[in-house]
């Protein structure tokens, strides 16, 4: 393998990342649409989806252990090519079963996807130079998967304006890009991601199972002996209850402003892919945030700030207001993430990493459906605003979960200070 630098590593990172998310950009608009054009109810759809979940829920720890025991790559490059049968599929998905077994192959792609590329920038990073900011590249990361999906939906919908394709219809001809875009991403990563292993064959392969699990194990031996991970994994779930607000309940929010759902529903379209472009812009902003507050303080800022969009959302009374603070909110969403990234990543040795990313992953999703049947039981019975508040409530009241690891890195810069200081005074 030829060694890299830091930016072209980097700029690995970015094209992978974004030939990643472009595929799910095109099928996001359509993709309801599409199931109900080939007849399946919204029952149906909710059921065949529902198995993603559960299919993540079982593999994402075992993968996430694979993927440190055998090699980031091997995972990945298996990771895409579940994830390019499942686009396949989906061009002739016209039952429940079909859509079923789509949505299952998809939970394996994310489970197997979930970690290891942006395990292997840090890694990689940090193997040529070992003081590297790689949150920077991180926060270019989520500017790129924002600006990945809402480049997908424009082709998306230009291409269903286009009409069919012969005998293919026009909501089908975004899945068919997607796969293209799907193989694409598989052959870039074949030949971009350049990985040191230490052996590899069967007898690797098979050491590599076997090791997976101590792997798992000892990731959450980590949490149980640092605060500071306990903490920025206790995050997610608060993040994860706190989304439905916006991922779930905005839709009807909006229907409610505008009152009429066909309205609100072609308000949403354009809405979303500016949401997406708010959350790169986001994700931007990131390096900045971290040199005027610091990770853990505008980390913390931003859980806050959060909820306080989603407030916006539940109380301003006019489909612009609620829009605005829609857009602000993926605005915040891009920008936290790289930041809560970037301090996960500063708590994990290399060996581990994947395992516990795929840790903090996982426990979002358990959150999240919880956060769909209490909030929507709250939406149901009190109004969907009282819910959106609720969720605001959850989402910021995780700020103060930062506080070990601003206390933590606050000692580490004391620690190097000193470090600095007794190196000079010996000179």
């Amino acid at each position: 393998m030829s060694e890299l630098s830091v930016r072209q590593i980097q700029r690995r990172f970015l094209i992978l990342h974004g030939l990643r998310w472009l595929p799910t950009g095109l099928l996001i608009p359509v993709f309801i649409l599409l199931m109900r054009e080939r007849g399946l109810t919204l029952t149906q759809i909710g059921l065949a989806v529902a198995a993603q979940g559960v299919v993540v829920l079982a593999l994402e720890l075992p993968t996430g252990g694979f993927a440190d025991a055998l090699g980031r790559k091997p995972v990945l490059v298996v990771a895409n090519a579940v994830g390019l049968v499942s686009v396949g599929l989906l061009v002739v998905a016209d039952s429940l079963a079909l859509l079923a077994a789509v949505w299952a192959l998809q939970g394996v792609f994310r489970a197997l996807d979930s970690g290891p590329l942006e395990s292997w920038y840090v890694d990689a990073t940090l193997a040529v130079d070992p003081d590297a900011a790689y949150e920077k590249g991180l926060g270019h990361g989520g500017t790129v998967l924002g600006l990945s999906i809402a480049a997908g939906a424009l082709l998306s919908g230009g291409l269903v304006a286009l009409g069919p394709l012969g005998p293919v219809s026009a909501l089908t001809t975004p899945v068919l890009a997607a796969f293209v875009l799907q193989g694409i991403a598989l052959a870039a990563l074949l030949i971009l991601l350049e990985e040191r292993r230490p052996a590899s064959g069967p007898g690797a392969l098979r050491a590599s199972v076997r090791s997976a699990p101590r792997m798992v194990g000892e990731a959450v031996g980590l949490l149980r002996r640092s605060r500071v991970l306990l903490a920025l994994v206790a995050v997610e779930l608060f993040w994860g209850f706190g989304m439905t607000t916006f991922e779930g309940l905005l839709p009807i929010r909006l229907g409610e402003v505008v009152g009429d759902a066909d309205r609100a529903a072609a308000l949403l379209g354009p809405a979303s892919t500016v949401a997406w472009l708010a959350s790169a812009g986001g994700a931007a902003l990131t390096p900045l945030l971290i040199r005027w507050v610091g990770a853990a303080p505008g980390a913390a800022l931003l859980r806050v700030v959060q909820g306080a969009t989603v407030v916006g959302m539940a109380l301003l009374a006019g489909p612009v207001g609620v829009l605005i603070a829609f857009f602000a909110c993926h605005a915040v969403h891009g920008a936290s993430n790289p930041l809560h990234m970037g301090l996960l990543h500063r708590q994990v040795d290399g060996p581990y990493r994947t395992s516990v990313i795929s840790v903090n992953s996982m426990v979002a999703m358990p959150a999240g459906a919880l956060g769909g049947v209490l909030l929507g039981v709250i939406g149901d019975r009190a109004g969907v605003s009282t819910a959106m508040l609720v969720g605001a409530l959850a989402l910021a009241v995780a700020a103060p979960l930062y506080l070990p690891a601003w206390r933590a890195g606050r000692a580490a810069d004391s620690a190097a200070t000193g470090q600095a200081a007794a190196t000079e005074m010996a000179r």
